[in-house]
């Protein structure tokens, strides 16, 4: 059997996503660890339901292309977005506000899905990574 166990993400500042995801998606952070053989150092953050985010840095790195929508993220082959599902239409409202607050970018606000009843959105991490909120009920 295989299941889905992380995403990983590279950031321009370790210490400072840390934080952010730390204290933003209420993640428990690992501790930082060094790739041997390279300048690369990175951390694993659990969520206690079990998902997981792996935040990565690498001195020199550059940036990829920017996007600002999922459509657009979805015009470059490569990662898109990571989603996170709430348990119902007006969380996706209370978690976009949250985030927002807490300084992510706002790039789609809380709308009706594709699929009939659901709700969703999207925002930017600090460095535009896009994280969309849904709603599966």
């Amino acid at each position: 059997m295989v299941r889905f166990d992380h995403v990983g993400i590279s950031v321009p500042d370790l210490d400072a996503a840390i934080t952010w995801y730390r204290e933003t998606l209420n993640l428990a952070a690992g501790p930082v660890f060094a790739v041997p053989g390279t300048d690369m150092r990175g951390a694993m953050l659990l969520h206690a339901s079990g998902w997981r985010v792996e935040l990565l840095h690498r001195p020199g790195a550059l940036p990829g292309l920017p996007t600002g929508s999922a459509p657009e993220a979805a015009g470059t082959l490569g990662y898109g977005h990571m989603c996170l599902r709430v348990d119902s239409p007006e969380e996706v409202d209370t978690e976009f506000r949250r985030l927002v607050a807490a300084g992510a970018g706002v790039r789609m606000r809380p709308q009706a899905a594709p699929r009939a009843g659901a709700r969703m959105a999207f925002v930017a991490d600090l460095y535009g990574n896009l994280i969309e909120l849904i709603d599966r009920h």
